[in-house]
């Protein structure tokens, strides 16, 4: 069975500000993959991971996202490349003027939903897939952090990407919850979504296996 390959980096090199943060990187990820990207603070993880949804240029190499070929991706194309990942950040980005249900309405108006009954309906698909369909109407300060991050992931999954990146999700969790957010990305990952999820955490890679790869010394090198 041919894998269907969703990243393709080939000897990619990555700054920030003129300093090298990674170089010589060679990555492929596939359908349905779970790679953890682990490593101490500061080490490239989050560079990595922003690259994939070009916020960060490609300096050096090939790297293709999709059908994307992230060195020379048209600015104008930069949105439908987004629209096909999925990203879950540590610090949850919820918008806190309004309810759960209101949060995810405005990512899919903005990714172009009109009909009202089929918005609704997939906020109730999403929020049921993550624990959270009898929470719709509360506000995120009324939710506890783990709750919160069950609704990043709803969040995530609302178009149905392919790829969701999970940065440092489990960060500001405690070690409880934290593994119940991985147990869940693990979940979505065996329905054929690729997960990347970077994490300095270790037990939690040793207690929910998957591929591994590690940033040290500006190289990124497969465990």
């Amino acid at each position: 069975m041919i894998q269907e390959q969703l990243i393709n980096y080939s000897n990619v090199q990555l700054n920030r500000e003129e300093n090298i943060i990674l170089r010589g990187i060679n990555l492929t990820v596939n359908r349905g993959d779970f790679l953890y990207v682990i490593g101490k603070v500061g080490s490239g993880k989050s560079t990595l991971m922003k690259s994939m949804y070009a916020e960060l240029p490609i300096e050096e190499g090939s790297a293709r996202v999709f059908d994307y070929e992230l060195s020379r991706i048209k600015r104008r194309l930069v949105p439908f490349l987004r629209r096909k990942i999925g990203i879950v950040f540590q610090d949850f980005q919820l918008l806190i003027d309004r309810t759960v249900e209101k949060n995810l309405e405005f990512v899919l108006r903005a990714t172009g939903w009109k009909n009202r009954r089929e918005i609704k309906d997939r906020i109730n698909e999403v929020l049921f897939q993550v624990g959270m369909q009898n929470k719709a109407y509360k506000m995120p300060h009324e939710l506890s952090g783990g709750e919160q991050q069950r609704v990043v992931i709803a969040r995530a999954l609302l178009n149905s990407p392919a790829l969701i990146l999970a940065d440092e999700p489990t960060g500001n969790l405690d070690p409880e919850t934290g593994s119940q957010i991985v147990s869940l990305l693990q979940e979505i990952s065996g329905r054929g979504t690729a997960v990347i999820m970077s994490t300095h955490n270790y037990s939690i890679v040793q207690a929910f296996p998957g591929k591994i790869m590690r940033c040290e010394n500006m190289s990124l090198i497969s465990m």
